[in-house]
């Protein structure tokens, strides 16, 4: 049990972020007219902030299921796939089978990165202690969010909205600091969302396309212009 117990510990610092994080997705749920079940159980299924924010726009503004939200969920979380491939490489031969989808449900960039910091392989034991309070922190941190939607004034949940925001500034200006690649595909993406919000014909096309859109002429145009270099022989 001492993997298990490690990872409890680990995970302590990521489940209290999520519970100030989710708290505004609580929040954005049932002002947007969901009940606080529907809102938590969003949360407990999926544990993706960006998916989750993006998915819920979708559904209050009426989107298709079958095409608008499967492509936009495939954009926005295919960074996770991506982290598993590269963390399976790490695990030992505890985590197999079953045990690999079980930990791929859980594995978030937070807990990706604490996975990937460990000194040698991580376990089963050590994952499946790593993911449990930060699933439990989403989930929770929802529930009081939702519980709180119903109470505050209409005011305050408005000013406590902005949270959710300054999270995704967090997670941009550190690497955007560091890599001018990125900081010009964000600027990008905003103006293209932009676009998408106020200019004529534009603005008729649903939100949820024009995340993809956006994300993906973003991402392509800088991944043109200003490509990541190989460190080892300098080729893109």
């Amino acid at each position: 049990m001492s993997g298990f117990k490690k990872g409890l510990k680990d995970g302590i610092p990521i489940a209290l972020g999520y519970l100030s994080v989710s708290f505004t997705f609580g929040l954005q749920g049932v002002k947007g007219g969901l009940s606080w079940w529907e809102t938590v159980l969003i949360s407990i299924c999926n544990v993706t902030s960006a998916g989750q924010f993006a998915g819920l726009d979708i559904m209050l503004s009426g989107g298709g299921f079958w095409i608008e939200m499967a492509c936009a969920q495939f954009i926005i979380n295919l960074r996770y796939a991506l982290m598993s491939i590269s963390l399976s490489q790490k695990a030992d031969k505890s985590l197999s089978g079953i045990h690999r989808w079980l930990v791929g449900f859980g594995v978030t960039d937070e807990i990706f990165v604490m996975a990937m910091g460990n000194i040698g392989e991580v376990s089963r034991q050590y994952m499946y202690g790593l993911i449990a309070l930060p699933v439990a922190g989403w989930s929770l941190g929802t529930l009081i969010g939702a519980a709180a939607g119903k109470i505050l004034p209409e005011i305050v949940i408005s000013a406590l909205s902005i949270a959710i925001y300054g999270m995704f500034l967090a997670i941009i200006i550190p690497p955007a600091k560091k890599n001018k690649g990125i900081a010009m595909a964000a600027i990008l993406a905003a103006l293209l969302s932009c676009c998408f919000k106020w200019l004529p014909i534009l603005n008729k096309v649903s939100g949820g396309f024009s995340i993809i859109i956006c994300t993906v002429l973003s991402a392509g145009i800088m991944a043109a212009l200003m490509p990541v270099k190989n460190e080892e022989d300098g080729q893109c």
